[in-house]
C-alpha cells in the first residue's frame, strides 16, 4: 500500500482541531455542572461528539480507525491492517471533569505496529503538536508553526533531571525510579501533555509505571520519536508496539 503522508497530516490536524471545537462546546456550556456520569454526561457527550467528528473527517483516507470509542473491533479483524488510524478523541477524562484544562485529542497513524504520524491537540489553548516519521516534530501555536528541536535521549545519570510524575498518585516503581536519580525535580501535567513536556524541552524523563492503553500513547509516541527521544518498555530497550491483541500497554519509560 502506498501512503502519502503529505495529504494525511493536514487531514489529521483538521480532524483534531474540529474535534477540539466540539469538546469545547460541551466544556464551556452552561450546564457542564450537570450529572458527571451516565449517557448524557458532559464527558460522554464531548467524547462521542469528538469521535464522530474525527471519524467523519478521516474516512476520506479509506484507512480503518481504531478508537477508544470503537475498541471492540476483534483482533482477527484488525491484525492484518498495514496502516490504520489510532484515535483517542478525549484523553484526560479526569482533567476534563476537574476542569483543569489539561486534556487532549490524540490521532496517530500506525504502520505495522509503529506510530509514523502523530497529532496531539490541546482544545483549551489551541496548541497542536504534530510529527511525521523522518520529517521532524512541530508545534502550531497562535497561528505559527514552530519546529521542535531534536533533543536526543536524556542521560539518566545526569544531575537535576526534571521528571514527569504525579505528585498525588505515584506507584512504588515510580518512587523507586526517582529515588535512583541524582537530585531530580518533579513536574506534572495531565493526559498526553506529559509527553509534550519532554517534546518541548520542559522535562527530561517520564516513567509511566501504571496502566495505559495504546490510544493514550500512540500520537505522542510519534512526536517524541521525532525529537530523538525513546518510549521503551519497562526494564528493556524495546519500544512500545501497537495493534497488539491486548491493547493494554506495558509499563514504559520516555527519555
Amino acid at each position: 500500500m502506498t501512503i502519502n503522508y503529505k495529504t494525511l497530516l493536514p487531514l489529521a490536524i483538521t480532524a483534531a482541531e474540529k474535534a477540539s471545537e466540539e469538546i469545547l462546546k460541551v466544556y464551556r456550556s452552561s450546564d457542564f455542572e450537570a450529572e458527571a456520569k451516565g449517557d448524557n454526561s458532559p464527558l460522554t457527550l464531548a467524547d462521542k461528539n469528538a469521535h464522530h467528528t474525527i471519524a467523519s473527517i478521516l474516512q476520506s483516507s479509506n484507512l480503518p480507525i481504531l478508537s477508544e470509542e470503537g475498541k471492540s473491533i476483534p483482533y482477527a479483524a484488525r491484525c492484518d491492517w498495514e496502516y490504520f488510524w489510532m484515535v483517542d478523541p478525549l484523553d484526560g477524562t479526569k482533567e476534563f471533569i476537574k476542569r483543569n484544562d489539561e486534556f487532549t485529542v490524540n490521532i496517530a497513524l500506525i504502520h505495522e505496529g509503529i506510530p509514523v504520524m502523530g497529532v496531539v491537540a490541546v482544545p483549551v489553548t489551541g496548541d497542536v503538536y504534530y510529527a511525521t516519521e523522518g520529517e521532524g516534530a512541530f508545534l502550531k501555536r497562535s497561528g505559527k508553526e514552530i519546529a521542535l528541536p531534536v533533543r536526543g535521549k536524556s542521560d539518566l545519570k545526569q544531575k537535576g533531571l526534571r521528571v514527569v510524575a504525579s505528585r498525588s498518585h505515584m506507584s512504588e516503581e515510580t518512587k523507586d525510579f526517582i529515588a535512583g536519580l541524582d537530585e531530580a525535580t518533579l513536574v506534572s501535567a495531565g493526559s498526553s501533555l506529559k509527553f509534550m513536556l519532554l517534546a518541548e524541552g520542559k522535562a527530561d524523563v517520564y516513567p509511566r509505571y501504571a496502566p495505559t492503553m495504546e490510544w493514550d500513547t500512540a500520537a505522542a509516541h510519534a512526536v517524541i520519536s521525532e525529537v530523538g527521544m525513546q518510549v521503551t518498555q519497562y526494564g528493556s530497550d524495546k519500544p512500545l508496539v501497537y495493534n497488539k491483541e491486548n491493547l493494554l500497554n506495558p509499563y514504559f519509560l520516555v527519555h
